[in-house]
């Protein structure tokens, strides 16, 4: 175990950023039986990224991989190519989501866990814990209960933070000042915040540790539940949804009436109109990304990196069109602006997301737009 930050990125190294990259990894690109029972024999996030259709003129779909192809994440020269591809583009560390339902559950855990044992790749790595039910959202069916987020109990925290306890003593994992960073991606949804905090740093703290660099996402800075936690991370698509209610207020209404008898009367055009996604422009999100973070190094932004999550949820879903590797640029800067007057080591800016495919928001190579939003990135942070 160490003290330092990471062993990875050196204090001369961190001078060298103008912020520290962190990018959020999805790992749901392999095979398990709760996905084959539900959605068929093999299923993974390919599945629905390959079945992609263009819901209006325009619309950019299927999108397809380039260098890393359509990759199992069960191989490990996968994972290593992943690494070094984040590694080349200035990347410091993949954060990747983590399931835990309560009693033990778990879910496509098995990629990070091969990671933690095997020792590769060589490239530093954090958690956030994604504590929410899975449903049938995807599919039109949010209140179809596939595995539900439970909380029993003091004993099952203690049971999730063992299960842990080898990742956050890994000399690979990600630090700020010494302490393992933990995210946290519904601290709403904690039966009590301010107890998860104290015993989680307890018991951190009672097997050598500092102590742990709790994360809270959230859209809400000035919620009483996130005051224990060491820092705030806003939650992109939803931090530019919530401002835009009306327009999904109205969107939504007319989809429900055009389910009715009613539909019958209305020209064919109208009908295809309003059974599209709901479309925003990407420029839009980016002049109003940030505004309702609070001030100080305790604030963290988070950068999409696209969002089109059709290729799950169909004309249900939400496109922001006009998504360009300049505007890319244009957020980055912005984030980075945020966080350079930060303590050097807490200078976060998060990218959502590495890989998620299937709500069009990677960086990892594809047709469209190749390398380009890595090679932004890497102008940015040095």
């Amino acid at each position: 175990m160490t003290n330092s930050s990471n062993e990875h990125v050196g204090v001369a190294d961190l001078r060298l950023r103008r912020a520290r990259v962190v990018a959020f990894y999805l790992p749901q690109f392999h095979q398990i039986p709760e996905n084959d029972r539900w959605w068929g024999e093999g299923f993974t996030e390919w599945t629905n990224v390959k079945a992609a259709k263009p819901l209006y003129p325009g619309h950019s779909q299927p999108r397809i991989p380039t260098s890393l192809g359509y990759y199992n994440l069960l191989d490990s020269d996968v994972r290593v190519a992943q690494a070094n591809l984040a590694h080349e583009y200035g990347i410091e560390a993949f954060c990747y989501w983590h399931y835990w339902f309560g009693n033990g559950k778990r879910l496509l855990e098995r990629p990070f866990q091969e990671v933690l044992e095997s020792g590769k790749p060589d490239f530093p790595f954090c958690l956030c814990w994604a504590n929410e039910s899975w449903t049938g959202i995807w599919h039109g069916a949010p209140k179809h209960i596939l595995v539900e987020q439970t909380y029993p109990g003091e004993q099952d925290s203690k049971r999730h933070f063992e299960t842990l306890l080898p990742a956050f003593l890994d000399k690979r994992y990600f630090k700020i000042e010494g302490k393992p960073l933990f995210a946290v991606y519904k601290p709403e949804k904690l039966p009590n915040a301010e107890e998860f905090v104290g015993n989680w740093q307890r018991m951190a703290r009672e097997v050598g540790l500092p102590g742990l660099f709790l994360v809270a996402m959230s859209n809400s800075p000035q919620a009483s539940y996130l005051k224990p936690f060491d820092a705030v991370v806003n939650h992109g698509p939803g931090d530019f949804l919530e401002r835009a209610k009306t327009r999904q207020f109205f969107s939504r209404f007319l989809r429900y009436i055009f389910r009715g008898r009613i539909a019958e009367f209305f020209p064919l055009k109208l009908k295809s109109y309003v059974r599209r996604p709901l479309r925003f422009s990407f420029n839009e999100v980016v002049e109003n990304v940030l505004p309702d973070m609070g001030n100080g190094e305790r604030f963290l932004p988070c950068v999409l990196a696209g969002w089109d999550n059709t290729p799950r949820s169909g004309y249900r879903g939400v496109v922001f069109e006009g998504f360009s590797p300049e505007l890319f640029r244009h957020c980055l800067r912005k984030a980075f602006r945020r966080v350079e007057n930060n303590p050097l080591e807490r200078r976060l800016v998060f990218i959502k997301a590495w890989n998620e495919w299937a709500e069009g928001n990677y960086l990892e190579p594809d047709t469209l737009y190749k390398y380009n939003l890595l090679e932004e990135i890497r102008k940015e942070v040095f």
